[in-house]
């Protein structure tokens, strides 16, 4: 098992906030130094094709001005890989994106579209960036994702999140765990995210194989009640006891 857990904050939303009404206020710039303050081990942010939240300022003010490496979450599309390459974040995960979609909805379909994904992945690796894709945790996913050249994966976590707690979310969790094993048998590092909140992160956290969370939606949410410094070194302190109490069962 990795004793160590990275914390990715995902500062989408904050941006939601401030283009509700225009200007600059609140900043997402502003909440990736307090998230690097409270124990963030790295910042995350999707530029997307609508710009709808994260702009393209953003991203080149987060890598110029951030002393925390940025998880440029993008589509695999020709705009967005130009601006990868322009900005050479420290890494870039692939995701799907749907215009009309409120959230991401599920996976990245790579063994539908490895030959269309494996170019992308091929350039942004030749540029140093390291590489993710967001995928349910399907082995077949995870086989289409090495067959690809990705170096990594984040499964995605919505559906446990969303399900009540009892037999079908367990299911949900066996899965993911499952996934982790599968995939790091493989050679993949693997990530988790998508819909983690403080009541779900910790059995995620216990995987051994994850070694990285990618949390956004509900901390800059729990910030509205409790502040954004707080709900991170929350967040951050129930994944460490998780991994912490998971290591001291291994270890009985």
């Amino acid at each position: 098992m990795t004793e160590a857990l990275r914390l990715g904050v995902n500062i989408d939303h904050v941006a939601t906030i401030r283009n509700a009404r225009g200007g600059r206020h609140p900043e997402p710039l502003r909440a990736a130094a307090m998230a690097a303050s409270a124990g963030a081990d790295g910042i995350v942010a999707h530029l997307r094709e609508d710009r709808r939240h994260i702009g393209d300022e953003d991203i080149a003010r987060l890598i110029d001005e951030i002393d925390l490496p940025l998880n440029l979450e993008m589509a695999a599309t020709e705009e967005m890989l130009g601006i990868a390459l322009r900005h050479a974040p420290e890494g870039a995960c692939l995701v799907p994106e749907k215009r009309r979609e409120l959230t991401t909805e599920g996976g990245l379909d790579v063994l539908g579209h490895a030959d269309e994904l494996k170019p992308y992945v091929e350039r942004l690796k030749d540029a140093g960036i390291f590489v993710s894709i967001f995928v349910d945790p399907s082995p077949r996913q995870l086989e289409a994702c090495v067959a690809v050249g990705a170096p990594a994966v984040e499964l995605h976590t919505g559906h446990y999140c969303d399900l009540p707690p009892g037999p079908a979310r367990q299911a949900e969790l066996r899965r993911i765990a499952d996934a982790a094993r599968f995939g790091a048998s493989l050679g993949l590092e693997v990530r988790a995210g998508h819909g983690l909140s403080y009541d779900t992160v910790g059995p995620i956290a216990a995987i051994a194989e994850v070694v990285e969370l990618n949390i956004g939606h509900f901390l800059i949410g729990e910030a509205i009640f409790s502040g954004l410094d707080s709900a991170i070194r929350r967040m951050r302190s129930l994944m460490d006891k998780a991994r912490a109490e998971a290591l001291g069962v291994r270890s009985a």
